[in-house]
């Protein structure tokens, strides 16, 4: 039996959930639907979120013959066996062959692609989870383009998951199903973005349970809680609770109390919620620690990218590692303090006049304008430094960034201070 999620798969680029900087008007994937002209592509993102389907509806879009093979799987001989099935398709636009999990792929196997690629007999279509430019052969990427795709917003899979449910309904003859609010949310929490899974699990639901009447399909808390083996947060992933845990994260992590924080974490994983946390934690290193642990927010990058490739429930060991980093690191706020200052500036004023030896004077006729004429270059002088106004007129003296009093902060100021003072 053709499971939900096979029946569900878009059938035109707008009905792609998420995506929206790759899909819709004047974007990469649609641009390129338009001119009808493809390019050699590495698909990069999390599972379950519509890689293999846009590489079908590329193919389909653009009169392509589609050929998918899996990289763990196929062997080489399978590679060559649908190259060779290149002169079949005359009637066609050419070949589009995808390759999911394509890091898994030798050397030998990637240079017979290569040899394909540079020929322009087929359009290749990667697909990988793992970060392309250290899984996959360099000489391979460098005859592609990697197009990164996201993970779904809470709301798309809500929205998907909305729409399996009315699509069931008129396959099975069912006039209505009656399922709590609360167990949609949280099959879309545990997907983590993946919509394959939540409609995986929302299959399972609806398959253990029998109609009430003729028309009428009824299904508990208590049965979405058996069927997925979990136990129910209730909090509203809409709701004012789920941003109010948010708040109280940031708030002990900010307050540098590694307990409370690693009790929140926890609530929000147990509502499987993977991606606010990831989201908030990234916020917090730059907002909250910023330049008084300047390493920071790297570490928590590979915590985050790490939770979200290993899933829940090994993620929690990663995103725990960030939060007591985070919670134990001192603290400064100078950043987000900063450049809000500066984004103030810009609201107040109508016009910033750019001084003109900072302006571009790399052509014909700017010398007339003084374009960059009196610009001194730092570079010529002693510590890389030279006294010269970078300010737009009127702010000459303005002042946004105050160092924090802690240690990396500190040495940075007494670094300037000596060097602009002597």
């Amino acid at each position: 039996m053709e499971p939900l999620a096979s029946k569900l798969r878009p059938k035109s680029l707008n009905e792609v959930l998420g995506q929206t900087h790759l899909i819709g008007e004047g974007k990469l994937l649609t641009s390129m639907v338009k001119s009808g002209t493809l390019m050699n592509m590495i698909f990069y993102g999390p599972p379950g979120i519509g890689k293999t389907t846009v590489a079908r509806l590329l193919a389909d879009l653009t009169e392509r013959k589609f050929i998918s093979l899996n990289a763990s799987t196929d062997s080489l001989k399978d590679v060559k066996n649908a190259l060779d099935e290149l002169n079949m398709f005359m009637g066609q636009k050419g070949l589009l062959l995808y390759i999911d999990e394509i890091h898994l792929f030798n050397r030998r196997n990637q240079q017979v692609l290569l040899d394909y690629m540079e020929s322009g007999r087929i359009i290749l279509v990667g697909s990988t989870t793992e970060n392309p430019h250290f899984a996959v052969f360099k000489a391979l990427i460098s005859r592609a383009i990697v197009v990164e795709f996201k993970p779904l917003e809470f709301e798309d899979v809500m929205n998907g998951i909305l729409r399996a449910l009315e699509y069931y309904k008129e396959e099975h003859d069912i006039t209505d199903i009656h399922i709590t609010k609360e167990s949609l949310q949280f099959i879309a929490s545990l997907a983590n973005g993946d919509m394959r899974k939540a409609l995986n699990n929302l299959e399972l639901i609806l398959m253990a349970n029998d109609k009430v009447n003729q028309n009428v399909m009824e299904i508990s808390q208590s049965d979405v809680e058996m069927i997925l083996q979990r136990k129910i947060i209730n909090f509203d992933m809409d709701g004012d609770y789920h941003y109010d845990l948010l708040s109280a994260f940031q708030k002990s992590i900010r307050g540098s109390d590694e307990n409370a924080s690693l009790l929140y974490l926890a609530m929000l994983l147990k509502g499987g919620d993977l991606i606010s946390v990831n989201r908030r934690l990234l916020v917090i290193a730059a907002e909250d620690i910023g330049l008084a642990n300047p390493q920071a927010i790297a570490i928590v990058k590979a915590c985050t990218d790490a939770a979200l490739t290993l899933g829940l429930p090994e993620a929690r060991i990663p995103l725990a590692q960030a939060v007591i980093l985070l919670a134990t690191s001192p603290k400064s706020n100078s950043v987000i303090t900063a450049v809000d200052s500066a984004m103030n500036i810009i609201d107040s004023t109508s016009v910033l006049e750019l001084p003109a030896h900072l302006r571009d004077g790399h052509y014909e006729g700017a010398k007339s304008l003084g374009r960059m004429q009196k610009y001194v270059y730092p570079h010529g002088f002693k510590n890389n430094y030279v006294k010269q106004n970078y300010m737009p007129k009127g702010l000459e003296r303005k002042i946004f960034y105050k160092p924090g009093t802690n240690k990396y902060e500190e040495a940075t100021k007494l670094y300037w201070k000596n060097i602009k003072e002597d």
